[in-house]
């Protein structure tokens, strides 16, 4: 069923310089298919340089928030850099594998990788007011800081705002890092999307425009969300 009125906040993930040239075609894509607005989760130094070292990325950012589009971090390296603790380890490599960068780490640790990834960005020239762990990957340190230092963060069930009610929206995100996730996602993120209220939040990976199953289940979410209006998470804080 659809919501009349209802929004559309499509994530799009894992920016970084690896990742650019498919993202810019995935940012089109989008385009063409009517959303005008997305969150870009971008990963302030996830390789070999950063983002505020790559000037073709940083202009391209930029020019896609002048028109609209808001950026977000997205970890700092997303890099798993400690192992958590059984069971926190089993939950943490299901939600984001080597991607997973937080689980593990003491709360001091983490908000200070945050805090170095915000400065990264701001050397890029982009402003950030929001915060998407990887693998919605979160520790209670990170859930107890972020809000001193963001205006909002997204896990999987809702969007945490700083000083109001959270906005209970799942993330319909498919998985493509082992068989079984490429294989099951798809039909489970269908299901969920039968009823996604208000806010329906749609989250695209580079890896899905590999998998032919994930381009279709996109393309129909999109479909269903037509009426709504596309918006970022910077929006959803209006």
């Amino acid at each position: 069923m659809r919501v009349k009125g209802g929004r559309l906040a499509v994530a799009l993930h894992d920016v970084e310089p690896e990742t650019f040239g498919r993202v810019m075609e995935i940012r089109s894509w989008l385009a063409r298919r009517g959303v005008d607005r997305v969150t870009l989760l971008v990963i302030p130094a996830s390789g070999r340089r950063p983002v505020s070292g790559h000037a073709a990325l940083g202009a391209w950012l930029r020019s896609c928030v002048a028109s609209g589009d808001a950026v977000a971090q997205h970890g700092f390296t997303h890099r798993s850099t400690a192992q958590a603790v059984w069971p926190r380890r089993v939950l943490a490599g299901w939600q984001g594998g080597a991607a997973a960068e937080f689980p593990g780490l003491d709360g001091g640790e983490a908000l200070a990788r945050v805090t170095r990834g915000r400065a990264v960005l701001e050397e890029a020239g982009l402003s950030v007011r929001g915060f998407v762990a990887p693998g919605y990957a979160y520790t209670r340190g990170l859930r107890y800081g972020l809000p001193r230092s963001h205006e909002w963060f997204a896990d999987l069930t809702a969007v945490r705002i700083r000083d109001r009610d959270d906005i209970q929206a799942r993330a319909l995100c498919l998985g493509a890092s082992t068989p079984f996730k490429r294989a099951v996602s798809p039909a489970l993120v269908r299901s969920l999307s039968h009823a996604p209220g208000r806010a329906m939040r749609v989250d695209v990976h580079p890896a899905d425009f590999d998998h032919r199953l994930h381009m279709a289940t996109l393309e129909w979410l999109l479909d269903r969300a037509r009426g709504r209006e596309a918006v970022t998470y910077d929006d959803l804080l209006r």
